[in-house]
Order: structure tokens, then sequence, then C-alpha cells
């Protein structure tokens, strides 16, 4: 494979912006819509916002750590970029997509790579009803929130939240409660990849909550509709060896 063509992008990080000028320079940085493909020079967050940038687009986004965490990255150097570029394994991701009621009866849409989330926007513990496919599954959740989230995000959020961490290539979906007060043991379950997740705040006025789809954030839902978005196809380039599926199971032995 023979990539000459790459658009850089990076974070505001100052290690970041010094690396898109040196690589711009060295290997040059054409426009988005000229590239073979993205590199992205920052953290995790970055690079959620560079697939959210690319998604339209048919390209794979190769990320270089320029941030903290770098978990979705790939370790920095300057040498032999076009030839790691070559080598490296592709990992194709679907999104969830959410779409959240206001309790004032609007409507927002939003797509989450890593994880829709409920969160309890207020002093008291949300109250969640949870239908699967339409059939009622918990007719109360009392917690600080409950999310769903894909195999790429399960170490993120979700396993901070005592959520399994998912194999890469797993048809699953995590759903999981975020301090839950009752039932007090439940720590969620593992749905089919294909499920619809509904999820109705029952006393929206009294106990507000807030969903969020990979930070973007709508306030005062009332229900939350949450599923595995087909359509919408993200490539992520690893170097051999230390793909999605490699950093998820050695996450599990760390």
């Amino acid at each position: 494979m023979s990539l000459t063509k790459i658009a850089f992008a990076a974070s505001g990080a100052p290690t970041a912006q010094a690396a898109l000028a040196s690589l711009s320079t060295r290997y040059g940085n054409v426009p988005l819509e000229q590239a073979d493909i993205v590199v992205a020079l920052g953290g995790d967050g970055f690079m959620l916002q560079t697939l959210h940038r690319t998604e339209h687009h048919d390209l794979a986004v190769y990320g270089m750590n320029r941030g903290t965490v770098g978990f979705l990255m790939n370790a920095y150097s300057e040498e032999g970029l076009p030839e790691r570029l070559a080598d490296a394994e592709e990992a194709v991701i679907n999104p969830l997509r959410m779409e959240a009621f206001t309790v004032s009866g609007e409507r927002h849409e939003g797509l989450a790579i890593n994880e829709v989330s409920l969160l309890r926007a207020g002093p008291q513990a949300a109250k969640l009803r949870i239908t699967v496919d339409g059939k009622m599954r918990m007719e109360e959740l009392v917690c600080d929130g409950a999310l769903v989230a894909t195999p790429a995000g399960s170490t993120a959020y979700n396993y901070s939240a005592h959520g399994p961490i998912l194999p890469i290539g797993s048809d699953v979906l995590a759903l999981t409660a975020i301090a839950p007060f009752r039932p007090r043991r439940w720590r969620g379950a593992l749905l089919p990849k294909q499920a619809l997740v509904q999820i109705d705040v029952t006393e929206p006025e009294r106990r507000p909550v807030m969903a969020d789809a990979d930070s973007r954030s709508v306030r005062d839902v009332a229900r939350v509709l949450i599923h595995s978005e087909p359509k919408v196809r993200h490539r992520l380039l690893f170097d051999p060896g230390h793909g999605l599926e490699e950093r998820l199971i050695r996450e599990q032995f760390a």
C-alpha cells in the first residue's frame, strides 16, 4: 500500500503543535479532501474528535500520542512514518447513535465512539427505567447514572464504573450502572450489538438527568434511545502487534 498524501491534525497542546510543524515540514500536509490517510497528534480525546470530524470520509486514522492517556494512539516517532503507515493494522469500529428527548420535547442526536452515558444533573440520584428491544427489563434503577459502551470504549468510562472489558471483535455492548443505589448489587448487562436500548427518566423535573455522547451533552432529558450505527465506519490504524485487540487483552492483565 503506497500512501503519499497525509493530512495531519493536532490538538492545541504545545507538544502536539510542535509535532505538527515538524511532521508537516518533513512529509507534507494536504487538506482532508485530498488525503489518503489522516495522522492525528494528541491524546485519546483528540482522537475521538478526529474520528467524528472524518466520519463522512472513507479515511483511515493513525494516531500518535502527544497527549496523556493514548489508549487509541501509537507511540510517537518522526522516523519512518510512511513505512509505519504502510505496515499498520486496521480496526473498523461502529459508533453508537444517541437519540435524546428533553422534558420540553426537543429531540437531539449524536454519535458516540466510546459510550453514551446518562448522568444525574442535580443533588438527588437519578431514577431510570430500562427497556431493551421493546421489553422492559428494569422498572427502576436508582443511581448516579448509566451508560452503554462499545468494545472500543469499554476500557474508558465503562471500566472506571466497574463495567467489563469487551473484546474488540465481539458483537456485544456493555450496559453499566454508575454508582447504583437500588438494586445495590446490580452491575449491568451484556447486550447484543444490534439491541435498541431505551432509558426513561422517571422523575425528570425532580431528579434532572443529562445525556452525553462522547462529550456532546444534552440536559434535562426525559428519554434516550441508544443503538449501534452500522452505517458509520471508523477505521483506526495501529502498529503491528499493538492493535486494539492486543491492547484490550493487555489492559485486563495490567
